[in-house]
Formats: C-alpha cells, sequence, structure tokens
C-alpha cells in the first residue's frame, strides 16, 4: 500500500509524538523534530511504502536524541493493560479457531496515537470482523506444513499465545517479533520480561527495526522462513501496508483493525472496522 495524501500529516503527528517521549530536553527536542520533518518533507512519495518512510523518521529521531527506544514507557504501560485485560477477557472467548482469531485481533485494539482508557473501553466489547475469511484460513492451516506468525504491538502477545498454541498442532509455527525497538512493536525483550519465552516456543525477529516489514532490510533468516512458509499469519496495519504490495497468492492472512482511514479505503471497510482477510 503507497502513500496517500493523508498519511503525511499522520506521520508529522507521529514525528511530535516520538520527539515528546525521546527526551525531556527542549532544545534535543527542536532539533530532533526539525530533523525528522525535514526527512519527511524529503522522503515523501506517493510510490512509496509509509513505514518506510516512518522507519527513516524514527531513526532520525532515535540519533539525534541518543535514545534507541523512546516508546520504552508506552509499552510498559500498554503491556501490563494488556495483561490485564486479557485476564480479563479471555473467558469471552472459546478454544475454536475462529473465537481465537477474535481474541488475537482484540489485542490489536491497542494503538500508541490513543489515550489508554478509550483503548480500555473498547477492548471490553466482543468483535465481529467486516471481512472474516478464518473458515477458509483455517482449512489451509490444517494442510500446511509451515507458518509464520507476524507480531504487532508488545500488549499483543497475551493475547496471541492461545492462538499461537492452537495453530502449532498442525505445523512448524514461528512467531516473528522485532529486532529492537520500533515505536510499540513486539521485541524478543519483551517477550522475555513478560515469561512468555516458554509459551512461544520457535520465535525469530525480522532482523530489522521497522514498523511492519521492508524486506531491503530484513535479515537473510527471516526472508528465507517468509519464501518458504505456506502460510503467512499477519497481524496489524503495518504488515498490511508492506505485504499488500505483493501479489494476492491465498497465503497471506490479514488480522487487524482498519485504524486509519488510507487503510479502511484500500481494504474496502469502514473506519475501525476489524478484518481478518486472507490475500
Amino acid at each position: 500500500m503507497k502513500l496517500t495524501e493523508a498519511c503525511y500529516p499522520c506521520l508529522q503527528r507521529l514525528i511530535y509524538q516520538a520527539v515528546d517521549m525521546a527526551t525531556d530536553d527542549e532544545n534535543d527536542r527542536k532539533k530532533a523534530a526539525e530533523e525528522a520533518l525535514a526527512t519527511l518533507e524529503q522522503h515523501f512519495s506517493y510510490d512509496r511504502v509509509s513505514i518506510v518512510v516512518a522507519t527513516k523518521l524514527h531513526n532520525a529521531i532515535k540519533e539525534l536524541t541518543s535514545n534507541p527506544d523512546p516508546y520504552k514507557e508506552m509499552k510498559r504501560q500498554e503491556i501490563t493493560l494488556a495483561r490485564e485485560l486479557y485476564y480479563e477477557m479471555k473467558s469471552h472467548y472459546s478454544y475454536g479457531f475462529p473465537d481465537l482469531v477474535r481474541l488475537a485481533a482484540l489485542g490489536n485494539t491497542l494503538d500508541f496515537f490513543r489515550p489508554l482508557d478509550s483503548i480500555k473501553a473498547d477492548m471490553r466489547q466482543k468483535i465481529s470482523f467486516v471481512i472474516d475469511d478464518t473458515a477458509d484460513f483455517e482449512v489451509k492451516i490444517k494442510n500446511a506444513q509451515k507458518i509464520l506468525y507476524l507480531a504487532d504491538n508488545a500488549g499483543e502477545m497475551f493475547f496471541d499465545l492461545p492462538l499461537y498454541k492452537w495453530m502449532k498442532q498442525f505445523s512448524s509455527l514461528i512467531y516473528v517479533v522485532k529486532a529492537s525497538p520500533v515505536q510499540n512493536d513486539i521485541t524478543m525483550e519483551d517477550i522475555y520480561s513478560a515469561d512468555l519465552d516458554t509459551g512461544f516456543e520457535n520465535i525469530i525477529t525480522t532482523g530489522t527495526a521497522t514498523p511492519g516489514i521492508d524486506f531491503s532490510l530484513a535479515s537473510s533468516e527471516f526472508k528465507d522462513e517468509f519464501e518458504s512458509a505456506d502460510l503467512i499469519f499477519a497481524k496489524g496495519m503495518g504488515y498490511y501496508e508492506s505485504l499488500s504490495e505483493l501479489p494476492d497468492q491465498g497465503r497471506v492472512f490479514h488480522c487487524l483493525v482498519a485504524k486509519c482511514q488510507p487503510v479502511a479505503d484500500s481494504i474496502g471497510v469502514p473506519l475501525n472496522s476489524y478484518v481478518a482477510m486472507l490475500r
């Protein structure tokens, strides 16, 4: 999915959010914001994918503020909230594939652009999918030998684990996280800190610190696993924005909330729709 006109102000907002969290020094904030805004102006183009530009912005901010993880405190709060809400909500979902996908999608309600109280209210609502290809994907899982599960935000790991355990009954299943911090995306460190490393038995990283995936920066290990996997379970908008650029082969299953208008328009659903789409 390429950038649209509506993406520019969103990326500007991302800059100011990341800068404010990266440092308390007003001079450093000003310098980092100016550099990131110049980077946005230089690289924004309607023939580029949003996550490629967002990565350049994050890298500029990290370098100028000497802070490799501006979202660290936000992630800590998100993980605490997600753990609490997972244990509150899990009894509302059965241990069957359709409900476990809904539970996993519920975790994708977490959004670093929104207040935590608003997220908490939304996550207490049972969800339904506007596009629902779970039945088709369940059939494919039972005939697959290897599946990649591309994880999104840090707090989602609690909501992912029951589905991960169900899916690994049928095939070799690899949980994929980010190599180092970017936004509030999950890293190996987050999994260990939450004591979930024994639950996700097979974990690799993308080799990058990018939202979604930029294949030009990804590790050889990840690219090899991606190419050889029978199926890809992809959480969140970042992976949709990245992988929607690939041909439709019927092996990528997108599980997400369409939180922004360009993504909703690209998929063809109303804003804030839950989507479980095979493409």
